[in-house]
């Protein structure tokens, strides 16, 4: 008869990622529960479920929903700006740059939605992410006048910060355009009116990420 294992032979436990590594992992299934879900329909026991964690081992590492909510969308920005180093390192023309970064999202029509749904909800003062949508909508300004898109060169009729809110909000309703209708090419019309808008380029601003550093899931 076979004798059963040593304990030392058995099948070990799983070994459990340190704090840091356990936390991206959270974050990173935060991501997709709540690009998949919306924030308002994603459930703490979903994302514990696709960290594989139970909900009380989530709840070690999180306080709640809105907690998670933050560190979802600061890890989304980070692998935003992380994408346009990227994409800026390659020479690609400075108004092609934000259009290749948003490709991926305007490819998934519910995570469109979703994201332009938490968008409205955060002009709420109230709520959770409130302060993030109005911090990043600066920092973007920022990335946007001080980096290598067209958007940094100032003419007679604009300044590049009136450029940078105009493509902000241009982003954002072509967001709905493509929504009701996705024949339509909406990053090519975005590429044309940075094209356009933001006037010739010149070696001095040549490409080497958004904003100098750099915006899916």
């Amino acid at each position: 008869m076979t004798s059963r294992p040593r304990a030392a032979e058995r099948t070990p436990r799983r070994v459990h990622a340190s704090t840091p590594e356990r936390r991206r992992q959270i974050v990173k299934a935060a991501l997709a529960s709540f690009a998949e879900h919306g924030y308002e329909r994603a459930s703490l026991r979903d994302i514990a479920t696709r960290a594989d964690l139970t909900h009380a081992a989530l709840l070690r590492h999180f306080s709640g929903k809105d907690e998670l909510l933050l560190a979802a969308l600061a890890q989304r920005e980070a692998d935003e700006e992380e994408m346009a180093a990227r994409i800026g390192a390659s020479n690609m023309p400075a108004e092609k740059i934000l259009g290749v970064v948003l490709e991926d999202e305007f490819a998934d029509p519910d995570y469109q939605r979703n994201w332009m749904a938490l968008t409205v909800a955060a002009t709420n003062p109230a709520h959770p992410a409130h302060e993030f949508f109005v911090g990043r909508r600066e920092r973007m300004r920022g990335r946007f006048t001080s980096g290598p898109l067209p958007l940094a060169r100032e003419t007679g009729e604009t300044t590049a910060d009136e450029k940078a809110t105009l493509v902000l909000a241009m982003v954002d309703g072509l967001r709905i355009q493509w929504l009701l209708d996705p024949s339509r090419d909406a990053l090519s019309l975005l590429e044309l009116f940075m094209k356009l808008f933001g006037g010739p380029a010149d070696e001095e601003h040549a490409p080497e990420g958004v904003g100098g550093s750099a915006m899916r899931r």
